[in-house]
């Protein structure tokens, strides 16, 4: 919070201000309360009256510019202590914008650092480490198992498996090898990879996503902009009423010192800077508070969208799937073996294994309480599988096809047959080998994620309208999920194209689509949509850039907790701007009709001015965020 200039700087002249108001309010010195309100005036205004005279000379008159000539006109005429109060409460104003976009930065910038801060880069002579920000492309760099790697590159020598779930949004680690592209942030899992560097630090995935944090504070509402549309018509016809206030009545031999009092007064009372701040502090700290509990909402203009939607539309896999492998069905071979007997030998062999596919298969042995047998002799080759002997067995799980490339033994008919029935069923096939002849077939599917069944029903309290499914996978598969999750409106094997179809199609009967998926496949209908929101974790890339928010930690609970919050800051911004225009109403019908005093003008204007901040700034508190959970 202190490294942000505006806090500084607030901070410094409060510290001027009370002190010069003790003196003032005890009597001391004039010199010395008007020297602290003075010094005031300068730390507290300056930047803003930079500013505004930075936009004055593009020919925009600027509200910060409003205040200052407002406060520096209160000395003139003696006022010294109302000018200082105005600066006072125009800079906490400031400040407290600039922490909520802050605190929004900071929380994502947290939740998706996951790209290595060192790598170990190639020379002629041997190796170095050297920070990945100094990586250069054509710079060669050493990835050893277990190792994220520091770059976007391509791989020109060696050969392993690259978990690259939170780029890609494969589930399964990706074989890799000469002449494969690889990713900044993925995991390195067996094999050492030599990584020639593509893309320059600043360029590549992770930096990209790092980089639409910097939007999040910089684009403002479609409310902010007609709001500052107006602004420049109002702030005009203030100063031409402001000035007709004083010139007037001087013309008719009016007193100076009273004229110039109620004119300042008025420019005071109708400065439009309470309206202005009535819709950036709720909608920022609902972006804070959302980013604080994993969810990027990229600008205020993206939460406005998602406090309007009515319809949410899902992609399947990676979305309403975790992306986390189980073990569905065992198709047998017609061997003498048991599935016990082959699932026991298969996940012995697996056992030394971190692929996801071994761990769902060892995962569901030790569910149906078998005991895993020691394995001997094991061996692992990316892209084809894993071997080891159990119990005096050679046993061999891999991929169909190049296991079955490899053994050449078995029933073909009846392999392809179970190879098909699993696919078909939307899940992963994996071939069980027993001495070289095909004993089993696996096959393994996603997991529903947790809480996908409440989050379907919330979002159809919270909208009016049940979520669809739009997926490319088949309609068998989809129907299921659908069935589990409390979907019924589904839409399967669509093409990006259709999915961008469907999309249109329901919002040309005017419906606001959030369309929530994490992969390329659905980056046309994220950008199509009202809103598109991608699972941060598994979201490919292309996703997460076309989205207008990104799922941090992949939590699909918050999916309807951020909408509800969308939905209160967009009350709040309602609320605030009628208690501007209610301030600003009063105030200036008192000074036209009336004696408003400086004092009170002061007061009661900058006081809706922090008023509607501090409402608005409710939004970044826990208690918010778990009022939104459970809306």
């Amino acid at each position: 919070m202190w490294s942000l200039p505006e806090v500084r700087w607030a901070t410094i002249a409060t510290g001027l201000f009370v002190p010069g108001l003790v003196a003032h309010v005890t009597d001391g010195p004039g010199w010395l309360w008007w020297t602290l309100y003075l010094a005031c005036y300068v730390t507290g205004g300056w930047e803003p009256g930079l500013a505004g005279l930075r936009a004055l000379r593009d020919k925009t008159l600027d509200v910060d510019l409003l205040m200052v000539v407002a406060a520096i006109g209160a000395a003139a005429i003696g006022q010294v202590f109302d000018g200082a109060l105005l600066i006072v409460i125009f800079a906490t104003s400031g400040a407290l914008e600039a922490v909520a976009t802050k605190r929004t930065e900071d929380s994502v910038r947290g939740l998706l650092d996951i790209a290595p801060e060192r790598a170990t880069r190639l020379t002629g002579t041997g190796e170095e480490t050297v920070d990945t920000a100094e990586l250069r492309v054509g710079d060669l760099i050493l990835v050893r198992p277990g190792e994220r790697i520091g770059g976007d590159g391509e791989v020109v020598g060696g050969a392993g498996e690259v978990d690259q779930a939170t780029i890609t949004g494969e589930p399964l680690p990706v074989d890799k090898t000469v002449g494969d592209g690889v990713f900044a942030g993925t995991l390195n899992g067996t094999g050492a990879l030599r990584v020639r560097i593509t893309r320059p630090a600043a360029d590549t995935v992770i930096a990209r996503i790092v980089a639409m944090v910097e939007q999040a504070g910089a684009t403002k509402a479609r409310s902010q902009l007609f709001i500052e549309k107006i602004e420049q018509r109002y702030s005009i016809g203030m100063v031409a009423a402001t000035l007709a206030l004083f010139a007037i009545p001087m013309f008719f031999g009016a007193e100076l010192q009273p004229t110039l009092l109620r004119a300042m007064t008025f420019m005071i009372v109708a400065s439009p800077c309470a309206v202005v701040l009535a819709t950036m502090p709720p909608l920022l700290s609902a972006i804070a508070n959302a980013g604080r509990h994993g969810v990027l909402v990229k600008s205020a203009v993206v939460l406005e969208q998602l406090g309007s939607a009515d319809q949410v539309a899902f992609d399947k896999t990676g979305t309403l799937t975790e992306g986390s492998p189980r073990l569905a069905q065992i198709c047998s071979l017609g061997q003498t073996h048991t599935d016990h007997d082959v699932l026991g030998w298969a996940a012995a062999a697996e056992n030394a294994s971190e692929h996801p596919l071994a761990r769902a298969v060892v995962a569901a042995a030790r569910d149906a309480g078998l005991t895993l047998e020691p394995a001997e002799e094991f061996t692992s080759a990316p892209g084809r599988g894993v071997a080891a002997r159990v119990d005096g067995r050679l046993i061999e799980i891999g991929s169909p096809v190049q296991l079955w490339k490899t053994t050449g033994h078995g029933e073909p008919d009846l392999v392809v047959k179970a190879v098909a029935e699993v696919e078909d069923a939307g899940q992963t096939a994996v071939l069980v080998s027993v001495d070289g002849i095909p004993a089993a077939v696996f096959g393994l599917s996603d997991r529903i994620r947790p809480g996908a069944v409440d989050t379907v029903a919330r979002l159809t309290a919270l909208t009016g309208n049940r979520p669809i499914l739009i997926t490319g996978d088949n309609k068998r598969a989809a129907a299921r999920l659908a069935a589990e999750v409390g979907i019924g409106d589904v839409r399967a094997e669509l093409l990006p194209q259709d999915k961008v179809t469907t999309v249109q199609d329901l919002e040309s009967r005017g419906g606001k689509v959030v369309v929530v998926g994490d992969g390329v496949n659905d980056a046309p209908a994220l950008a199509a949509a009202h809103a598109g929101i991608a699972m941060g974790r598994a979201g490919s890339d292309l996703a997460l850039d076309t989205a207008d928010a990104v799922i941090t930690r992949d939590e699909l609970g918050t999916l309807p907790a951020v909408i509800a919050l969308a939905r209160r800051a967009r009350r709040l911004v309602i609320a605030n701007l009628a208690i501007a225009a209610t301030f600003i109403a009063v105030l200036v019908v008192w000074d036209l009709l009336g004696a408003l005093p400086l004092p009170l003008g002061v007061a009661g204007h900058e006081g809706s001015t922090v008023i509607v901040g501090l409402n608005g700034l409710r939004l970044l508190s826990s208690r918010a965020w778990r009022r939104a959970l459970t809306t």
